[in-house]
């Protein structure tokens, strides 16, 4: 009898800790279901890892984006996962909303950019600037500022002065865009006819984005661009670079509504002289707090 009590007592300190070990992982489990659920359905954070959208997000800007702003596809989930095709609860994006998409060459890089054409617009650029069914975007000049552009790895980053802009679209929505005083290659394109169910998308460092201005690098009759096909001509005035081109429906992944945090980062992945996570001090010295909080428009 005290062998036999001996041995449960034993017994119980055993299947207290499997019990506690359980409820830990049930824990962790719910937590990461939940944390799915929001960032499936809710809000889901990126961090700005270039300059194609100054001067209104900056690389190192930590941001929040709301997924269901157009409804939802296969893209808002983590992964991509070819669960379904085109959008659940669509809510056609609004002409101004800086956009985080898929690239369309390749379905899984995330690409943030300003929509500047919707189905069936006619869009070109003269000098710089933006046309929308053959009427000129207004532009008026708010300061000039100094713009570091990046030389890429083997070369030191570009200092140019740079034009602050206000451009207004045809919705009367008005917001900032920054021009180089040296152009770019795609300051004079043809005119670009946006298909059914596609986006036109510029980043507002217009002499410094790859967008849809550029040829996304795969055939017209390619699945990947969702019918979205590119005509090969455009590249005579726009050039041979790889860009975005034409963004299919399926491929938005929600808007960016807000900067929540920022980190000077550098102008580049080759030049970061500013916050990294090897350097722990510098995630005090080099953060922005001006630009905490700041909403998107």
């Amino acid at each position: 009898m005290t062998e036999t009590r001996a041995a449960r007592s034993k017994a119980k300190p055993k299947q207290n800790a499997a019990r506690e070990t359980f409820e830990v992982i049930k824990t962790v489990v719910y937590a990461l279901a939940i944390a799915l659920v929001i960032r499936t359905l809710l809000f889901q954070p990126y961090t700005i890892p270039s300059g194609s959208e100054e001067p209104n997000l900056y690389r190192g800007d930590y941001i929040i984006v709301s997924k269901w702003s157009y409804g939802y596809s296969h893209h808002s989930i983590l992964g991509s996962p070819p669960l379904f095709k085109g959008r659940v609860l669509f809510n056609p994006p609004t002409r101004g909303d800086i956009i985080v998409f898929k690239l369309p060459n390749d379905g899984h890089t995330d690409y943030i950019k300003r929509l500047i054409g919707l189905p069936g617009d006619r869009v070109q650029v003269r000098q710089g600037r933006t046309y929308i069914n053959g009427r000129v975007l207004p532009l008026q000049a708010a300061a000039v500022v100094q713009a570091l552009r990046s030389q890429g790895p083997d070369a030191d980053p570009l200092k140019l002065p740079a034009t602050l802009m206000h451009e207004t679209n045809p919705e009367g929505r008005r917001y900032t865009i920054q021009m180089l005083s040296d152009g770019g290659q795609a300051d004079n394109t043809g005119v670009y006819v946006v298909p059914p169910h596609c986006y036109f998308m510029m980043g507002d460092n217009r002499e410094d984005s790859a967008d849809s201005r550029f040829d996304p690098g795969l055939p017209p009759e390619d699945p990947k661009l969702g019918g979205c096909g590119w005509d090969s001509r455009l590249d005579a005035s726009a050039g041979q670079g790889t860009g975005v081109g034409f963004v299919p429906e399926e491929n938005l992944v929600g808007k960016a509504q807000i900067i929540m945090l920022s980190w000077n980062t550098g102008v580049d992945e080759w030049h970061n002289t500013g916050a990294t996570i090897f350097k722990p001090w510098t995630w005090f010295t080099d953060l922005r707090p001006s630009r905490f909080f700041k909403v998107l428009h």
